[in-house]
């Protein structure tokens, strides 16, 4: 303590760590991102192979893709990383106010990205008649783009478990601070994803704006009314236990989710781009 107090160093992780230095915690998640590095390489490279030697009747790519919401999912996803990044600096400073506006706003973006998925994957089931069953292409690409989505799924969960907990008291207790807002994250995710996200994927797609709101008025505004209830919640100033020496909790989550939106950035590229080349 006292040479780090005489160089002026400020130790963020506040964890054990192993003889290479690094943080238990951190290890852990690095010993699974690579167990997870060779699930995604398998079911990439097994959709490159049916790609490359296509059955015949087999889906063509370029005539069911809509690569205008891919591409702005992408884009979405990597902005949650750009707020995964902004929080991790955050608490690092001991920031949990910042914390928690970018933990918020990178589970939100992640809802995006997820309803974003939904449409997709409706739209080829209903529209385009592409199924998990049909086609070897609809196989794995259902496979592949599916477990993805179930990744940023838990990490949108995992996200909003480490944002309830910022609020526990310094002075112990809490148990219903917490559950009040574990419960206010589940409404406001929810509504967003079942009717906020939905409506911006249409308008993106030439939909009337002033036609869904006369429609979907009420959700539409009970979804804008909870995400500002949520980030006014966000503000709030008691002392917490959570602080600096969480910070390695916070970039462990970050870990997880940069490794998520990597394997984004080369499926988009390994299944989409590559198909209009």
């Amino acid at each position: 303590m006292s040479s780090h107090a005489a160089t002026g160093l400020i130790d963020h992780h506040h964890d054990h760590t192993t003889s290479t230095g690094i943080p238990n915690k951190k290890l852990l998640w690095w010993a699974f991102l690579a167990s997870d590095c060779m699930f995604f390489g398998a079911l990439i490279s097994s959709h490159l192979v049916y790609r490359l030697n296509p059955p015949p009747g087999n889906a063509i790519p370029t005539q069911i893709f809509n690569i205008e919401l891919t591409s702005f999912s992408t884009f979405i996803l990597l902005m949650s990383s750009l707020l995964m990044a902004l929080a991790v600096s955050a608490i690092q400073r001991g920031n949990v106010k910042s914390t928690r506006l970018m933990l918020l706003g990178t589970m939100f973006f992640g809802c995006i990205f997820l309803g974003g998925q939904v449409f997709e994957f409706t739209h080829f089931v209903e529209v385009k008649h592409m199924t998990l069953s049909n086609s070897i292409f609809g196989s794995t690409f259902f496979t592949l783009t599916g477990t993805h989505g179930t990744h940023v799924a838990i990490g949108v969960l995992l996200l909003g478990m480490m944002y309830v907990r910022t609020f526990k008291p310094a002075a112990g207790g809490g148990l219903f601070t917490n559950f009040a807002h574990l419960l206010a994250v589940c409404v406001v995710m929810g509504v967003s994803f079942i009717y906020l996200v939905p409506g911006l994927i249409e308008v993106i797609y030439g939909a009337s704006l002033g036609d869904l709101l006369r429609h979907h008025a009420l959700p539409f505004a009970v979804g804008a009314a909870a995400c500002a209830a949520l980030v006014w919640f966000a503000r709030g100033s008691t002392v917490v236990e959570f602080g600096e020496q969480n910070a390695v909790d916070v970039e462990s989550i970050g870990l997880y989710w940069h490794f998520v939106d990597i394997v984004w950035i080369i499926i988009f590229t390994a299944v989409y781009l590559l198909e209009y080349l």
